[in-house]
């Protein structure tokens, strides 16, 4: 079994001091670009088309360079997650029908079969994760809707990609939001295809809906504990992998290896913290830092203390890392990782705990 430790979204080049245009020149190709509805309203249908075209091909371009990248890394950092903005304005009814076109479609399926085949080919773990503004638990029927079509159009990348045809052979995840909870969840289900049915994973927020909501959907899909947001909602719990709430995450995947999403407050709201005492959000909130700042991601994972909590999961569920460093976070992350076990292993104590820790979670 492989342990993952994964990052979202954007490549980053590991020398950022570097000249900017030679930086943009290294990056480009490995992320995603995009346009608005306000200039493409601007400008010609034809223009537009053009536009929106060279769009599309750059970016699933992208997607295989990232997914290519990512496959040269070491096994346990082949996992990423794929940009939502791959195809623009894909849901936007002025534009959709651009989408619609046969000769758009065909290039789509076509090319997103090759980054499918690629990401099999070098055993990457992929996912998604729609933005805020899908609100499937939304008590406002207009808003489920274009929910709906919003992670539809997840959905139609993941199928061209060749997955959706089982259960979390991709992982599409969206958070609960909405006034509705749970049941609007379940609610939403019902409209969904079989493809993104088999694809959802819902997360736990860091604010109204917490694990608790979210483990009452675990009969439904596949749950993603979020230990960050769960920090943040509880003001300070530091949930174990042998807590039997996290137990119930596990089942929720059906033999699936699960993922956790991992982050942590950012350096420059912290910069006299130590890194080897884990953050007690009471005493931060004492001081005066705000629930909004303590829940935005840090640049890297400077906290060695949290590091090595939330790597106790890792016998467990992969590891998305989010971070404004992206694939640089999660590289150190992995480091520290392995000079970990190399220390433990030294100390001969590393296979004796994990045993015991297998053992308490049964």
């Amino acid at each position: 079994m492989i342990k993952r430790i994964g990052f979202a979204c954007k490549f980053m080049h590991d020398d950022q001091t570097i000249k900017k245009k030679l930086l943009e020149e290294i990056q480009r190709p490995l992320n995603t670009r995009s346009t608005t509805v306000a200039w493409l309203n601007r400008q010609t249908r034809d223009v537009a088309e053009e536009r929106l075209w060279d769009i599309m091909v750059h970016n699933i371009k992208s997607y295989y360079n990232l997914i290519e990248y990512v496959g040269g890394l070491d096994n346990e950092l082949r996992m990423v997650r794929l940009g939502s903005d791959v195809l623009p304005v894909y849901t936007e009814p002025t534009w959709s029908y651009f989408w619609r076109k046969p000769d758009v479609r065909q290039y789509c399926e076509r090319h997103f079969a090759d980054v499918g085949a690629k990401a099999r080919e070098l055993d990457v773990r992929l996912s998604m994760h729609p933005g805020q503004f899908t609100v499937l638990a939304s008590d406002n029927p207009d808003i489920v809707k274009r929910s709906i079509e919003e992670f539809e159009y997840h959905t139609d990348v993941i199928r061209w990609m060749g997955y959706g045809k089982k259960f979390q052979d991709f992982k599409c995840n969206v958070h609960i939001s909405g006034r509705k909870g749970p049941a609007g969840i379940k609610d939403a289900l019902k409209s969904l295809t079989p493809e993104a049915r088999n694809c959802i994973t819902i997360e736990n927020d860091e604010n109204k809906w917490g694990i608790e909501h979210s483990l009452e959907l675990g009969k439904d899909l596949a749950l993603v504990l979020d230990i960050h947001h769960h920090w943040c909602h509880t003001r300070g719990e530091y949930i174990e992998p042998t807590d039997d709430r996290f137990k119930r995450v596990i089942d929720s995947w059906r033999g699936v290896r699960p993922a956790i999403h991992y982050s942590v407050s950012r350096e420059d709201i912290l910069p006299l913290h130590s890194k080897g005492i884990r953050p007690c959000f009471r005493t931060l909130e004492e001081q005066g830092h705000k629930k909004g700042k303590l829940r935005a991601h840090s640049d890297m994972m400077w906290n060695c203390a949290v590091n090595d909590w939330a790597l106790t999961f890792l016998d467990y569920a992969d590891i998305m890392v989010e971070s404004k460093f992206k694939n640089l976070a999660s590289i150190e992350l992995h480091k520290y990782y392995k000079g970990k076990q190399n220390e433990l292993l030294e100390q001969d104590v590393w296979q004796p705990e994990q045993r015991q820790l297998e053992t308490a979670i049964g």
